[in-house]
């Protein structure tokens, strides 16, 4: 019979999922990202060096996003061309894709319905 512990880590299902997210001009951005684990919020939280809320969003960003290999797509030099260069409801989009549980859901806006749901 399998321990606690074991259940726990087989159900967790940690692989990489793709995530498409439309931007406001229509293009489709599209890149991988696990489902998040305690000590990756941690790392993020540590990392945002506040209480930010969008510090940390940004942090989890730059350290989940990855292309289909598993490379990282930013960096932390991304880090304030990501703040000042980027739309801000596009980089929202973005955040969101990290953190959804849904996978290959395509992000549009953070007030849709989501699939399933009564509008």
């Amino acid at each position: 019979m399998p321990s606690a512990i074991d259940i726990l880590k087989g159900a967790a299902n940690l692989d990489a999922k793709k995530r498409k997210v439309t931007l406001n001009d229509g293009t489709v951005f599209e890149f991988w990202c696990a489902p998040l684990t305690m000590q990756e919020r941690e790392r993020a939280n540590k990392e945002a060096q506040s209480d930010d809320v969008n510090q940390f969003a940004i942090r989890l960003l730059i350290n989940k996003a990855t292309n289909e290999h598993g490379a990282p797509l930013f960096t932390v030099a991304d880090l304030r061309d990501l703040k000042t260069a980027v739309r801000d409801d596009d980089l929202q989009k973005l955040l969101l894709a990290v953190i959804q549980e849904d996978e290959e859901e395509e992000i549009t806006d953070m007030k849709s319905p989501r699939k399933g749901s009564k509008a």
